[in-house]
């Protein structure tokens, strides 16, 4: 019997763990490992960042679900690796420090036989003063959506703001990501667009200045370098899509912006020009940067190859082209397709948890040097399709049948689709619903745009609303492995 640790419990490590599972069956283990006992569908928490949904809706204990499925769970964070094992044992094992009620703080070492690193990211709040509590953890001074905590949090501030409108007091709202180098810049656009919803609902827009502050260079970057698609029958760019989006509600935007330093009821940033520039706000919600989540790795003798297994920013490293070198020189071909550790062979990583070769969008530094470009988004629905696709290969070489990977899940073959959420009601919600192909742009398969145009749409209106809260459901039952889960799709 071979044992499969899977570091995570997200929608990548979960998606892994679960079939993984039901490929394997009883012949051979697997084991989960994650800090948290909740289960959270993350694309929800802008509902319950507004108010239009509770914490208990977007989240569901995760033990029970593994327990019937047979899958071990153990509710610790892991804190090292050691894949040639130690003095006097060649067994790799991971070291795990237990954060679960009646063994936190108790660590265990944990052997495996193949490993799948999907740990998503550490939410870097205090890369940027201020955002963070000098403790690693959200400041005082903004709100977040990064979490169902984080986001019941933002629910009552926003509600107090409103009170304060009624009262005829006027608040400034600030949404955006709150550094250089963030991602998750849906998120963000998903946010505001509901908070400016939610104002409108409770009569207070008249009351409201919302503003826009990301480090996309335009808006409708999202990480992704922009996006022609066809919408209505006509192509289109993100950017005018998006702009007109901001520009219908009555929302202003920063661009090229690294916030440097947030202090209460003020952001500082830097421009893409260099300028130095200050706003103010009542209410702030600033996407923190992601990082690798500090997992060590020591070779057989004790010795630190943290470097060899992971990039500088934490991200484990797999099949990518990390020596592209300048921007002019980069392909499609760069990024990874088995997500396989090169120095290990038995080690993957997934979702956000890998190291991606460099960003999608173009970089960009200000004349002081500050890079200041989005990093690569890396969520939801093809962090899930490679949690699948590198469960697969796993329980493949597991069960004998090869020992190479024998499926792939490369962002630059794969394609995407998404529904982001203006504002949530059954008759008033809209959303925007797109596809991409593929999700990174290949400029040599597809001369011009990068990307397939009849793979890649998009369409605005309530029914992608209908969509978007159909799939919260649907993601749910699949998540907690209700009978049918295998039929809905990544």
């Amino acid at each position: 019997m071979a044992r499969l640790v899977i570091m995570g419990a997200g929608v990548s490590g979960h998606t892994a763990a679960s079939f993984a599972k039901k490929w394997l069956g009883s012949e051979h283990e697997v084991v989960v490992i994650s800090p948290n006992s909740l289960w959270n569908w993350i694309p929800s928490n802008i509902w319950v960042g507004v108010g239009e949904m509770t914490k208990e809706e977007v989240t569901f204990p995760i033990a029970p679900v593994y327990e019937k499925a047979g899958i071990d769970f153990r509710q610790a964070k892991a804190v090292s690796i050691n894949p040639e094992g130690k003095e006097g044992s060649d067994d790799a094992f991971i070291t795990i420090e237990y954060t679960g009620e009646g063994k936190a703080g108790q660590t265990e070492e944990i052997t495996y036989d193949y490993l799948i690193n999907a740990t998503g990211p550490k939410l870097n709040f205090d890369a940027t003063p201020g955002l963070g509590n000098g403790e690693g953890h959200l400041g005082e001074h903004t709100v977040s959506v990064c979490t169902a905590d984080h986001a019941i949090h933002a629910a009552l501030d926003l509600k107090a703001c409103v009170e304060k409108m009624r009262k005829g007091e006027r608040q400034k709202f600030l949404i955006g990501t709150g550094h250089g180098m963030c991602t998750c810049q849906g998120a963000a656009f998903e946010y505001i667009f509901n908070i400016e919803h939610q104002l409108k609902e409770e009569g207070v827009r008249d009351m409201a200045d919302i503003t826009y502050i990301t480090n996309e260079s335009f808006l409708g970057d999202f990480g992704m370098g922009g996006i022609h698609f066809k919408m209505g029958g006509y192509a289109t760019s993100s950017k005018v899509f998006a702009e007109s989006l901001y520009a219908e509600r009555g929302m202003s935007w920063i661009l090229g912006a690294h916030v440097n330093k947030v202090e209460a009821g003020k952001v500082t940033y830097e421009s893409l020009d260099g300028t130095i520039d200050e706003h103010e706000f009542d209410f702030a919600m600033l996407i923190p940067p992601f990082a690798g989540v500090g997992i060590k790795a020591y070779a057989k003798d004790g010795s630190d190859i943290t470097d060899t297994i992971f990039a500088p920013n934490g991200f484990m490293k797999v099949d990518a082209k990390y020596d592209a070198g300048a921007y002019e020189n980069w392909k499609a071909s760069d990024w990874p397709s088995t997500l396989q550790n090169p120095t290990y062979k038995n080690m993957f990583a997934v979702g956000i948890a890998f190291a991606p070769p460099h960003t999608i969008s173009k970089p960009m530094k200000s004349p002081n040097g500050t890079p200041i470009n989005p990093t690569p988004p890396r969520t939801g629905m093809p962090s899930a399709m490679m949690g699948k696709a590198v469960a697969a290969s796993v329980c493949d070489m597991m069960q004998g049948v090869t020992d190479t990977p024998t499926h792939t899940a490369n962002m630059s073959e794969m394609g995407a689709a998404c529904v982001a959420s203006a504002g949530k009601g059954l008759f008033t919600g809209t959303a925007a619903a797109m596809t991409v192909y593929p999700i990174v742009p290949d400029f040599e398969k597809y001369p011009g745009v990068g990307r397939d145009m009849n793979g890649t749409t998009g369409e605005l209106g309530l029914a992608a609303h209908w969509v978007k809260h159909i799939l919260h459901h649907l993601f749910l039952w699949k998540a907690k492995l209700k009978p049918g889960w295998t039929l809905i799709p990544e």
